[in-house]
């Protein structure tokens, strides 16, 4: 004879049933819902059977769930304290509202975006993948599918993470390389050298003050600069 296991039926006979055969994972994660105020019955009804399958998907796979939260003006707090690896959005409908609060709440510290929703639209695709989304998942919440969803939204997301890292990095030695270009103009300006001779007492003097070239190239360009500033001696003509 069958047992009644009330409304949270699915996910109790999951939890019950559960065996050990996935290591616990350290990722945090927090789901964010949309508002379900004013939905009626069968709205209300496949919201909370897209929870239950997202929870199930999630406790599987040995994730571990610290909130859930509404997205409202405080999330960004909630955000900050609770430091989450990962942020999943469920929302079945348009979902901008909720990316701006995710926006601001991931704008200092940038994390993986997974986003589960029934929205086909191309402009609101467009929209999320803007905002920082690393999944935009379309009517695919199956407790089944959302362990290879995050798996492939995290690799994409540390992709991401090395390509900023990488493109950051290029552009800081270039804008280093001005700095020691306009650095060597300065010193073969000022002391008749030739570029080879300037080069060589920047790095020596880099050497000798354990710092490095451009460091030292900038504080030649901003000597430079407080000696082109210097009033003229009284008297001078």
């Amino acid at each position: 004879m069958e047992q009644a296991v009330g409304p949270c039926g699915p996910l109790l006979a999951f939890l019950i049933g559960m065996k050990s055969s996935h290591p616990p994972r350290s990722l945090r994660i927090v789901v964010v819902t949309a508002d379900t105020s004013g939905h009626d019955d069968a709205a209300l009804a496949a919201r909370h059977e897209r929870n239950t399958a997202l929870r199930i998907g999630l406790l599987e796979s040995g994730y571990d769930i610290v909130a859930s939260l509404p997205p409202d003006i405080f999330l960004p707090e909630r955000v900050a304290q609770l430091q989450p690896d990962l942020i999943i959005v469920d929302s079945e409908s348009d979902a901008r509202d909720v990316l701006e609060h995710i926006v601001i709440a991931t704008r200092d510290a940038r994390r993986p975006i997974v986003l589960f929703t029934e929205d086909h639209s191309a402009p609101a695709m467009e929209a999320a993948m803007a905002a920082g989304v690393s999944a935009y998942i379309v009517a695919g919440l199956q407790a089944e599918r959302v362990r290879p969803v995050l798996d492939v939204a995290l690799a994409r997301f540390r992709r991401e993470q090395q390509l900023l890292g990488e493109l950051a990095d290029t552009r800081q030695k270039l804008a280093e390389r001005k700095v020691v270009e306009r650095a060597k103009g300065v010193l073969m300006a000022r002391y008749r050298l030739k570029e080879e001779e300037a080069y060589g007492r920047l790095r020596s003097l880099a050497m000798n003050k354990n710092l490095r070239l451009a460091e030292v190239a900038q504080r030649i360009l901003d000597v430079e600069d407080l000696l082109g500033q210097a009033p003229a001696a009284k008297g001078h003509t």
